[in-house]
């Protein structure tokens, strides 16, 4: 699905009968060209029950051996992204003809809706949350980036998709990154199949759209081109179709934000565009680096947003978005 489409109402789900034994497909709240994903109730033994995600691969896909393949070694890798802003997984299984996995359910929107909600009222979006929704987003990335494997090794967790779609801000404030289980298959041999998704053209580093290997920073720079968007409520990259959103990401010409938007500090600015800096070894070399510069740009603002003045914003982005539904992780 892209980031700001609208899901069309779904059949009814059988609400009385189990997935998995265990599960109740409530609604459908994403599909994707891969996946759907369902707003789910598990259930257990003496009452238990609680929300979840449940993700399914779509019945075209679902048959592709290097696509399940993908799917399942990816879940299973982010079975062990523990960290409290990244979405966690709960299961994964094999039902009615189609693998799905499991994952923890955020009460609240992702950062697309939000800044629809801020472009509804025609205003811009506070750029202290928006950093510090960039700072949570950031430690999710560092988790993924710096993980070991059982033996201590470094094995580290590309995203590969990181858009505001995939950003969840909770009606708490908590901000958690979602799709890291699909992630691997939006390689190179996809990038121009129809059924990839239009909008992820956008985040693509250039050097990616050359077939080189995903790495931290393609993920950072993917993160600069959400907040400079964020920022801007323009796109960076844009195009008729598939073919020219990919040229204009390769070629990556970049405004820089002090241009569009000269009342941001100049600490927030020179951060986004180091990351977007089109040589990977000008930008930023680690999440954790460009965190900690945004961290100390924080401190020196008047304002420095907590869970508490986030978890408010969202309350208002949903109310202006007149949303009765609950945010889930958007397929991919």
């Amino acid at each position: 699905m892209a980031e700001d489409s609208v899901v069309p109402p779904s059949e009814d789900p059988e609400p009385t009968k189990l997935f998995a034994d265990r599960y109740i497909l409530k609604s459908l709240a994403g599909r994707g060209g891969m996946a759907e994903v369902w707003r789910a109730e598990q259930r257990g033994a003496a009452g238990f029950h609680r929300p979840v995600g449940l993700k399914r691969i779509l019945p075209q896909f679902a048959a592709k051996e290097n696509f399940v393949r993908m799917f399942i070694e990816e879940a299973r890798v982010c079975a062990q992204l523990m960290h409290p802003n990244i979405i966690q997984i709960y299961d994964f299984g094999y039902e009615r003809g189609t693998y799905f996995l499991v994952m923890e359910w955020v009460e609240g929107i992702n950062l697309a809706r939000f800044l629809q909600a801020y472009k509804k009222r025609e205003l811009n979006p506070s750029w202290p949350i928006l950093a510090a929704i960039a700072i949570e987003s950031l430690k999710a990335l560092s988790a993924a980036h710096e993980r070991l494997d059982e033996a201590g090794e470094p094995k580290p967790v590309i995203h590969r998709d990181v858009t505001p779609a995939n950003i969840l801000i909770g009606l708490n404030g908590v901000v958690k990154l979602s799709d890291f289980g699909l992630a691997r298959a939006m390689d190179r041999s996809r990038l121009t199949d129809p059924d990839v998704i239009k909008g992820k053209m956008a985040y693509l580093s250039p050097e990616l759209t050359h077939g080189t290997d995903a790495t931290p920073q393609s993920d950072i720079y993917a993160l600069g081109v959400t907040l400079w968007q964020a920022l801007t409520g323009k796109k960076l990259f844009e195009g008729e179709n598939n073919a020219e959103i990919f040229m204009a990401a390769r070629k990556a010409e970049v405004p820089p934000v002090s241009q569009l938007r000269p009342d941001l500090p100049i600490g927030l600015t020179a951060s986004i565009e180091r990351a977007l800096a089109r040589d990977p070894a000008n930008r930023w070399q680690t999440a954790a680096d460009m965190r900690a510069s945004l961290t100390k740009l924080l401190r020196k603002s008047p304002v420095n947003p907590d869970t508490k003045m986030i978890a408010r914003a969202v309350v208002d982005a949903r109310e202006t978005l007149g949303m009765e539904q609950l945010s889930t992780p958007m397929p991919i």
